[in-house]
């Protein structure tokens, strides 16, 4: 299992490379075209994978090359590696299919979840840092691809599907960090994403942004809670 979650690392980071220039969903792949849509971060905050693909590499290369037969690291891998085997494949459905690209990432958030609360307290730079930031930014992204379905099918505006999915975004970050307890770098995504968002709808007391914001702030309450934990 060490070698396989290293190479579903592998094959997830090079996922991109199949699908070139992809920058989210099309707008016209709903029924109501999605143009600039409210809940959707600013276009810089998906730098982030780049780090995200990188560390999850590093992880697994230093779970296979030093902790191959390490308990604790054993419980981690399956989810872990059925999170990144459907990311892997998660590029060629969003192209295709909205609907599906959504259901995929929230399996791929799931498993995510599932393999941080089980990750070792042990060797957090290389096992639940890393997942934790791949499933704090899933965390995010699977709210703004529900939300878009919402709004790109009709069954709410684009407006209340942004208020009520970052609403979601916040809350379930806030209680998974709280509960967590460690790993703070899994709070840290969803801040990101979410600053992104009131940096895409701008500041204003009654706007997305406003409540994306007010969300980042809330969140860093259980990240430092989190910061003072070992592991």
């Amino acid at each position: 299992m060490p070698a396989v979650v290293l190479i579903l690392a592998l094959a997830f980071a090079a996922s991109p490379f199949w699908v070139p220039g992809f920058g989210g969903f099309d707008a016209d792949q709903f029924p109501i075209p999605q143009v600039d849509p409210p809940v959707q971060p600013e276009g810089y905050a998906f730098a982030i994978w780049g780090v995200i693909y990188l560390w999850l590499i590093v992880g697994a290369a230093f779970g296979a090359l030093r902790r191959w037969t390490a308990p604790d690291w054993a419980e981690m891998r399956t989810p872990l590696a059925i999170s990144l085997a459907v990311g892997s494949i998660w590029l060629p459905v969003a192209v295709r299919s909205p609907v599906w690209a959504t259901v995929l990432i929230w399996v791929m958030l799931v498993s995510a979840l599932i393999a941080l609360w089980r990750s070792p307290r042990l060797d957090p730079w290389a096992a639940a840092w890393p997942v934790g930031l791949y499933a704090g930014w899933l965390s995010a992204a699977s709210c703004v691809a529900l939300g878009l379905l919402l709004a790109g099918y009709g069954l709410t505006t684009e407006y209340t599907a942004a208020w009520v999915m970052v609403a979601a975004a916040a809350v379930l970050a806030f209680a998974i960090q709280r509960a967590l307890n460690r790993a703070p770098t899994y709070g840290i995504a969803v801040i990101w994403a979410l600053v992104a968002v009131t940096v895409q709808n701008g500041f204003d007391l009654r706007s997305v942004g406003a409540l994306a914001l007010l969300g980042s702030i809330v969140i860093v309450y259980p990240v430092i809670q989190s910061t003072a934990q070992k592991a």
